[in-house]
C-alpha cells in the first residue's frame, strides 16, 4: 500500500532528524529500505523536493547532501557552517544578510528564490 505524500515526507524528514550528519538522498533510501525494501529512489527525490521548498530540510549543494531545518526562515537566511573534518552542520540565523543579498540580487535584476549560506571549515572540536 502506498503511503500519502505528506506521510513519506515525515518519514524522510524523521530519518534526516535521527542524524546529526548530513545525508544524501542515497543513504536515506538506504535506511528507509530496512523497513520497506521495494522503496525506490524518486520517492526519497520527491519527498526531499517537497521537504525543502516547504522550509523543512535544507539541501547543501556543494555536498549534494540534505539537513532537517532546525531554525525558522520565514523572513531570513538560513547560514550552514560546514565542518569538513567531521561533518557536522551548524545552522545559523542570517537575517541580518537578506538585505544585502537582495540588494546584490536586484542590481543584476535577479529574482531569488531562496537564500541560503553554505560556509566550508572546520568546527571547533576539529580545529583544536
Amino acid at each position: 500500500m502506498r503511503k500519502q505524500a505528506a506521510t513519506r515526507q515525515l518519514d524522510v524528514l524523521g530519518v534526516l532528524q535521527k542524524h546529526d550528519k548530513p545525508m544524501t538522498a542515497y543513504a536515506i533510501l538506504d535506511h528507509m529500505k530496512l523497513d520497506e525494501p521495494d522503496l525506490a529512489a524518486p520517492t526519497v527525490y520527491r519527498a526531499l523536493a517537497a521537504l525543502t521548498d516547504q522550509g523543512r530540510a535544507h539541501k547543501l549543494e556543494s555536498i549534494k547532501a540534505f539537513v532537517p531545518c532546525r531554525c525558522n526562515h520565514d523572513s531570513s537566511v538560513p547560514v550552514l557552517a560546514i565542518c569538513e573534518g567531521c561533518g557536522t552542520v551548524e545552522e545559523h540565523n542570517g537575517t541580518q544578510l537578506l538585505s544585502e543579498l537582495s540588494e546584490i540580487s536586484a542590481k543584476s535584476k535577479f529574482n531569488a528564490a531562496r537564500h541560503i549560506v553554505e560556509i566550508h571549515g572546520q568546527c571547533r572540536r576539529c580545529s583544536t
